[in-house]
């Protein structure tokens, strides 16, 4: 069984719009599998998630990305959401912070619509991966290829990336990313 003993895993997050499901299972994940995981925002305070469209719970920010050192981490999750990913991608630090894990080989889990901040740090160039079906052009124009498979694992580059499309591919998508986070960590 895959453990994160001692890891440090940060879920880069807007103030709000963040599929609360895509946020909560795979931090549970992370949790189950002896890490600890650390919710990063933009912004101090507590971020707003949602179910759908709806307004579901709120969750107190840990750290936030001008403040977080990306060094005192060992793999970042990025939950989706429509809202969510598109607020990330304008903000200059978030975009920094999802960067310097693909910059230091660190890996990277992202799923749904998060994919949209990857795109915005120019990081999915030449690599394979799955989103929400109505990113596979944003994806395609930023170099990626997309397919639409429940998850997939990218190691061409310096950071493995797992993503999934959607809630349904949850359970798939948390244990990959526990998985690849545990085997990253033994093989630094």
């Amino acid at each position: 069984m895959a453990t994160l003993s001692n890891h440090k895993v940060a879920f880069l997050v807007a103030p709000e719009g963040i599929e609360q499901v895509e946020l909560t299972e795979p931090w549970k994940a992370v949790e189950q599998a002896g890490g600890t995981p650390v919710l990063v925002s933009t912004d101090s305070g507590s971020v707003q998630a949602f179910n759908h469209l709806d307004k579901a719970d709120t969750f107190d920010v840990d750290v936030t990305t001008s403040d977080a050192d990306p060094a005192d981490f060992d793999a970042l999750v990025l939950p989706g959401g429509v809202a969510n990913p598109d607020f990330l991608r304008t903000d200059q630090g978030a975009v920094d912070f999802a960067k310097s894990f693909f910059d230091n080989g660190k890996p990277v889990a992202a799923i749904c619509h998060a994919p949209w901040t990857l795109v915005e740090a120019d990081v999915v160039r030449g690599r394979t991966l799955t989103s929400w079906p109505s990113l596979r052009t944003d994806l395609r124009n930023a170099g990626a290829t997309w397919v639409d498979q429940e998850v997939v694992v990218d190691d061409s580059g310096a950071s493995t990336l797992v993503t999934s499309r959607n809630p349904d591919d949850i359970p798939a998508f948390s244990a990959k990313l526990v998985e690849v986070f545990s085997a990253e960590r033994v093989s630094r």
